[in-house]
């Protein structure tokens, strides 16, 4: 029997293609007390909330009913108000804020009679928060999963159970329904006029499609009367084809669309079980990474190594064409990032694909981004399976293992050593060429990694160290990225900026510090006020809607050194 926290962790490992298949299941468990709910209050009175409850943990899963927009996230408050988020026409508080201060409400309830339970929230939505990925962190701080950018929430129906029987203490049900706004005679009228309207509007659609293609002006009188005839049948087969052209269309928040294979590259997705999917980031392969490696900021040393790589690997794609027989040089492309968090390992492993692919020697060239948990399930055998489908959707490119060292578990039975040696193996297979295993992660775990098993030092020969970033580095950063969204700042501002800079530098945990990921970071919190500030001030000149001043920057705080526990020597 696992342990109540295995409810949550379970929801942390979904992702969009998977939650609902995910959801369905936990209906149908047996040990999962489900229920379907309209509204807690007092943050979200109106909205959809699934409620899963198994041993002592409880998971929210809350649909927002937001218009599909795109908007900026913002969690932190102005002038102790709620946090907002902003879109190009209007602002509303944040639903991740409302959905966190609604799990405080039913944290106090349990509190209340005595039970001290975890409880995690799920946003779903459909509109796109164009600052996702900055977002995560705190939005996992909150102790909030999101997924936005989702589609026809309105239209999901999902099974519940509702089975007391499985909640372990019946004060639980009183917390929920303390908290639950009651439903009106007629709640269920809105829902059913919001489908009706979306129904009409799909007919419509179908109609003027149909009057387009088969029929011409003259006939459109007499045939148009018949359309208005179609049967129920065809028009269900209509909205199925929409819908699944929905589904082929849907992006992710820049524009990109990770799941299409039209260009050969895997879908991401890796069924560990039955009950479970996890999703690898598929990082496409560049037009110009020649030019992308060119234009990164310090990394002389690396560039070098991949310089000589690249050269051996092309020098033997030309021998091979110029003497078919002749014997080629060991080359093994298989290779150890070292080096902390933000310092550009991934953007060099993807870079490293696309030379790769040019240079001839992998076939497709993307780059399928894992860690610990893509492999390890939650039944025996997961971990084959896993390893097996990551390798096959790997082909031809590179697989990345982040936080590599994390699979050198502490004790003989942990899966982590088990997903080594499956990966030993498959290295070892001479005619798996077409691939290139890179494993990422901090120096000196990397390196008890390594020499826990003495094979991996002979199959991964090519180490590149990724040091810190300068000064003079974060700031050439920083220009390059404001430059991309034509931000400039005053003269005083960017003074203020250097010097904040340069404190939380000197003040940084060098375990911890994000590298260009901390001023990315910083830089999306200064977008997030100077949005705040013109939309108060409405300034009349246009150039200010890219003027960065001091007023658009703050303090910034860092993670200060952990002290260290012990005894110095006298």
């Amino acid at each position: 029997m696992f342990k109540g926290n295995r409810l949550i962790n379970d929801f942390k490992k979904l992702n969009k293609k998977n939650i609902w298949k995910h959801l369905d299941a936990l209906a149908e468990n047996y040990i999962v007390y489900s229920e379907h709910l309209k509204g807690l209050g007092p943050h979200l009175s109106n909205n959809n909330f699934y409620i899963y409850v198994y041993h002592n943990s409880m998971v929210v899963v809350c649909f927002d009913n937001a218009t599909p927009t795109n908007e900026l996230a913002d969690e932190e408050k102005f002038n102790l108000e709620e946090p907002l988020y902003f879109s190009a026409e209007t602002h509303r508080v944040s639903p991740v804020w409302q959905l966190a201060e609604t799990i405080k409400l039913i944290k106090k309830g349990l509190e209340e009679i005595d039970e001290e339970w975890p409880v995690w929230g799920v946003l779903l939505t459909e509109s796109n928060f164009i600052n996702s990925n900055d977002m995560q962190e705190i939005w996992e701080e909150m102790g909030i999963t999101v997924f936005d950018n989702m589609k026809r929430l309105a239209r999901r129906k999902i099974n519940v159970n509702q089975d007391e029987d499985v909640l372990y203490n019946s004060g639980v049900r009183d917390v929920i329904a303390n908290l639950q706004v009651p439903m009106k005679p007629d709640s269920q009228e809105p829902e059913s006029d919001s489908e009706e309207e979306e129904y009409l509007k799909l007919l419509e659609t179908f109609l003027t499609v149909h009057e387009e293609s088969d029929h011409d002006d003259e006939e459109s009188g007499a045939e148009e009367d018949d359309e208005l005839h179609q049967s129920d049948d065809e028009m269900d087969e209509y909205v199925e084809e929409k819908e699944d052209e929905e589904d082929k269309e849907e992006q992710g928040p820049f524009g990109d669309n990770p799941d299409s294979t039209d260009d050969g590259l895997p879908s991401g997705l890796v069924e560990q079980n039955l009950n479970l999917c996890v999703k690898v980031r598929i990082l496409r392969p560049m037009d110009n990474p020649r030019a992308e490696l060119d234009k990164l900021v310090g990394c002389t040393d690396i560039k070098s190594r991949l310089d000589e790589l690249l050269a051996l690997t092309r020098y033997n794609t030309m021998l091979s064409k110029a003497f078919p027989d002749a014997k080629r040089h060991e080359v093994s492309l298989h290779s150890i990032f070292f080096g902390r968090p933000g310092t550009g390992k991934t953007t060099v492993c993807k870079i490293f694909g696309s030379l790769l692919h040019e240079a001839g020697a992998l076939s497709k060239g993307h780059v399928v981004v894992a860690d610990r948990s893509t492999f390890i399930g939650t039944l025996w055998g997961d971990e084959e399976r896993s390893v097996k489908q990551v390798l096959e959707q790997a082909q031809g490119g590179v697989l990345m293992i982040d936080e590599a060292y994390l699979l050198n578990g502490k004790h003989d039975h942990d899966p982590g050593r088990l997903i080594v040696q499956l990966l030993m193996e498959v290295l070892a297979d001479e005619t798996q060429r077409d691939l290139a295993v890179v494993l990422c992660g901090y120096k000196e775990p990397m390196m008890q990694l390594l020499d826990s098993n003495p094979g991996l030092h002979s199959r991964f020969p090519n180490r590149f160290e990724f040091n810190d970033f300068t000064i003079d580095e974060l700031l050439e950063i920083t220009r390059r990225r404001i430059s991309e969204y034509h931000y400039r700042f005053t003269d005083p501002a960017w003074k203020k900026f250097q010097e904040v800079l340069i404190e939380a530098y000197q003040r940084r945990d060098p375990q911890s510090w994000g590298n260009a990921r901390f001023v990315a970071n910083q830089l999306e919190r200064i977008y997030v006020l100077h949005a705040q500030r013109c939309v108060r001030e409405c300034p009349s000149d246009s150039e200010q809607l890219l003027t960065l001043t001091t007023a658009d920057i703050l303090p910034i705080e860092v993670a200060q050194p952990r002290p260290r526990i012990g005894f110095r020597a006298a």
